[in-house]
Formats: C-alpha cells, sequence, structure tokens
C-alpha cells in the first residue's frame, strides 16, 4: 500500500542499534579531544567572533555617546534592545523546558538533546542580560540594581520592573550555570580519561572535581540533578511570566493586559525549541552523530513545537478578542493601528511564520524532514522577534493622546546590536561546541542499556 502524506511514518530509533557504550564515549570525546578543530567550526567561530566584534564596537559608541545613537526618543523610549531582550530571554526560557522540563517526564529523546539546550541556553542569557544595562543610560551604574543599602539608606525600587527583571535574571542565570554544571559532571570524567595530553587530562581533570564515578558519588549526583530539574521547571515558567508582567504592569495601552505572563511562555516553548532543532541539525551534520542524534529526536521536538504554535495561536486570539470586544478607545486604536497601520507587515507576517506555516507540522512527513524543520524552525524565529519588535513599539507610539504620537525608526546601531548579539551567542555556543560535549555521554549510556534491554 502506498504511504500517503498523513500516514505515519515508521518509529525511528532513539539511538542506532550499532551504538555500543564504548563507541558513544569515543565519538563524542573524541570531537572534544581532536587536535584540531574542523574546517565548518572555525568557519562559524570567524564568522560569529566578527559579529561579535560589531557588538563591541556598537556598545563602546553607545557608552561614550549615550542611548541618543539609537532611534528612541519620547514617545518610544523603548526600542530594539527590549524587544531583543524579551526575544532571547525566551530563547533560553526554551532551552530550560527541555532539558528541565522533559527530564522531569523521562523523555527517552531528552538525554540527546538536552546538552544542546542547555549550551544554547547559557549562550542566549548573557546576551538577554546586556540589554537592560545597556539601556540603562548610565551603564556603569547597573549595579545600583543589586538588594542592597547605600550609605544615605537607599533600596532598589521594588515596584520597578527593571528591577524585577533583575532578580529573575540573575537568579536564572546562576541556577542555569549550576544546573548545566551538575549534569556535564561525569562526562567532564569520561573525556579527562580519554585524553592522551598531559595538559588536556589536567583540564578536563580539574573541571571533574575528583570524579571515579563511585555508587555514591553517582547517587548523589542523580539526587541533586533531580532536585535542580524540579526547581528549574517552576523557575522558567516565573522568569518569563515577569517579563510579561513588566509590560503588563504598565498603563500602556497594548500592554495593559492580564495574559501576558502565558503570553510570552508559549513564545517561548515555540521559539527555544525552533532554535535547539536548527543547532541539533547543525551539530548531527558537522559531527557526524547520525546514529545518536536520529529522526527520533526530530520528530520529538518537532511536536512541541507544533503544540507552541498551537498555543501561541490561542493567544493571538484573545490578543485580538480584548481590545475588539472590550469598549477602551485607546486600546482598539491601538491594536488597529498595529493590524492595519505601520506595523502591518510585522504584524502579520510574524502570524504567518509562528502559526500558519508551523501547522504543516501535522504531516509526519515534514517533521521527520530536516530541510523543512530547518527552514520553519528559523521562519519562527524571525516570527517571534518581528512579534516582540511589534507590541514593544507600537504601543508607545499609539499611546492615549493622539498629539503624543511618534514613529520609532530604528538606526544602524539598533542593528549593530542586534547583530553583535547573535555574533556573541553563536561564538560562545561554538566554544560550548569545542570544548565540552554537546551529548550527554552518561544519560545516553543509560538510553543504550534500556534500549539493549528491551
Amino acid at each position: 500500500m502506498a504511504m500517503t502524506l498523513t500516514s505515519e511514518l515508521p518509529a525511528a530509533p532513539v539511538v542506532a542499534p550499532d551504538v555500543t557504550l564504548a563507541s558513544l564515549s569515543e565519538q563524542v570525546s573524541g570531537r572534544v579531544l581532536m587536535d584540531r578543530a574542523p574546517l565548518w567550526w572555525w568557519a562559524g567561530f570567524g564568522f560569529s567572533f566578527t559579529l561579535f566584534t560589531l557588538l563591541v564596537i556598537q556598545m563602546a559608541w553607545l557608552f561614550v555617546n549615550g542611548i541618543g545613537v539609537w532611534g528612541v526618543e519620547i514617545p518610544v523610549a523603548w526600542g530594539l534592545a527590549i524587544a531583543e531582550y524579551v526575544w532571547w530571554i525566551a530563547l533560553a526560557s526554551g532551552g530550560t523546558i527541555v532539558s528541565a522540563l522533559f527530564f522531569l517526564t523521562r523523555s527517552p529523546w531528552r538525554s540527546a538533546t538536552n546538552r544542546i539546550a542547555e549550551s544554547m541556553l547559557l549562550s542566549a542569557a548573557p546576551c538577554a542580560g546586556l540589554m537592560p544595562i545597556m539601556h540603562l543610560g548610565r551603564p556603569g551604574l547597573f549595579y545600583w540594581l543589586f538588594p542592597y543599602s547605600t550609605v544615605m539608606g537607599v533600596w532598589p525600587q521594588a515596584r520597578s520592573p527593571l528591577w524585577w527583571d533583575f532578580i529573575c535574571l540573575i537568579y536564572y542565570i546562576l541556577m542555569s550555570i549550576m544546573y548545566y554544571y551538575t549534569g556535564i559532571l561525569p562526562d567532564l570524567a569520561t573525556v579527562r580519561d580519554l585524553a592522551r595530553s598531559r595538559f588536556k587530562q589536567i583540564f578536563y581533570g580539574v573541571l571533574a572535581l575528583g570524579w571515579r564515578g563511585s555508587s555514591e558519588q553517582w547517587r548523589n549526583q542523580r539526587t541533586v540533578y533531580a532536585i535542580m530539574s524540579a526547581i528549574m521547571a517552576p523557575m522558567v515558567i516565573s522568569v518569563h511570566s515577569v517579563v510579561g508582567l513588566d509590560f503588563a504592569g504598565g498603563l500602556t495601552p497594548g500592554w495593559h493586559d492580564t495574559q501576558f505572563p502565558p503570553y510570552f511562555f508559549f513564545g517561548a516553548v515555540i521559539s527555544g525549541t525552533a532554535v535547539i532543532i536548527m543547532l541539533t541539525i547543525v551539530v548531527r551534520w558537522g559531527y557526524g552523530l547520525q546514529d545518536v542524534l536520529t529522526a527520533y529526536h526530530f520528530n520529538a521536538m518537532a511536536k512541541i513545537m507544533l503544540v507552541g504554535s498551537v498555543m501561541l495561536a490561542y493567544a493571538y486570539v484573545w490578543e485580538a478578542f480584548g481590545p475588539i470586544y472590550g469598549s477602551d478607545v485607546a486600546q482598539k486604536t491601538e491594536f488597529f493601528q498595529r493590524a492595519f497601520g505601520f506595523t502591518a507587515p510585522a504584524f502579520w507576517s510574524e502570524k504567518i511564520l509562528t502559526v500558519v506555516i508551523p501547522q504543516l507540522l501535522w504531516l509526519p512527513a515534514v517533521r521527520r524532514s530536516r530541510t523543512l524543520l530547518f527552514l520553519i524552525s528559523g521562519g519562527i524565529i524571525v516570527g517571534m522577534w518581528q512579534e516582540r519588535f511589534v507590541f514593544t513599539t507600537s504601543s508607545l507610539e499609539h499611546n492615549y493622546m493622539p498629539s503624543y504620537w511618534g514613529r520609532y525608526y530604528p538606526t544602524f546601531w539598533d542593528w549593530a546590536c542586534l547583530a553583535g548579539t547573535i555574533g556573541l551567542f553563536l561564538t560562545l555556543f561554538f566554544l560550548f561546541l569545542r570544548f565540552a560535549p554537546i551529548v550527554s555521554i552518561a544519560e545516553m549510556r543509560e538510553v543504550i542499556e534500556e534500549e539493549r534491554s528491551k
């Protein structure tokens, strides 16, 4: 019988049958211990570092001349930087969702992709953290956000969304670093044991903290990792909800909406998963991990991305229902300006990229196609950036008083900031890719043993 597009494809294995415990360790560790990085890694790292250099130049110019070099002014005092802050924190949150939340559900596909998700998280979080600091106007005084009493007894304003962001982001980054390190500890010991160079033995030996794989060490590591997963799962929901409250806490039309916390979380699910899929495809191709990162993983992540798209569509419906059904003239005017005014092209293209096109993922053949997945994921990331840009700037452009309306036009330095943070993200990820096992060897061993015992 001929297979149709809607018929279910044969189930792909979680790991290829010919992968053994020894070959897994040698294959993953060998990518870290190779004397010279492959040419594609140097090309990617060189391109990323070039963009990162642009960020350094942009920050230097910004710190010398002030945020006036950006396109922000009254009434649009929040521009690309804050839109990108929300965008980057969503990408970071998506990495935590895949790693922590699906560890608690014991999803087998998570074991091969969690390290990619965590590396993505640690690469995206600094990009998000830089945005509010650059936007402060006086970035050298960013430490005033710390909850400490000055000599004049002045504490940070607890009702300020900027302080909410600082508290959430600093704890989120610290917890993410500890979570990543706890999970990678056994793998660092494996790399240490397989290393032939004395320098690498010492380097990874120090990072492994004397790990010898005793039953007591494994028991403690598993207990701590499980507890941290149970903490990280609700933390990521709360962190992105607080980012949504930054906008919901204001009285600006288009922002003052109680649905923003779940709305932002839905966006984190779909955008974070999209980045992980793209990075997984690149890692699988570049390091030749076709036997470890199989079609099973892409099928599972595509389903999560599809769920995120459906949830986001629900949020979009309520985003339109509130202003249209309500009696607030300012809210209604702002929404129609957003949908049919200056930002209309970005408004509708974001809906197409994040809701309409991802519905193709209902088809199993599309979920198994890496080319289509890469294109759909890239479109989602672009669409989510457009969404952040539209709702951040359009509400400020059309406030309550028409005489106070104004347009926002990003300058060269706005775009340099975006390109530079992308460079920072990719530079950090390429470093993780080169010097740390990008697949969890310890967890994949458990998956292999479970598959062989069936």
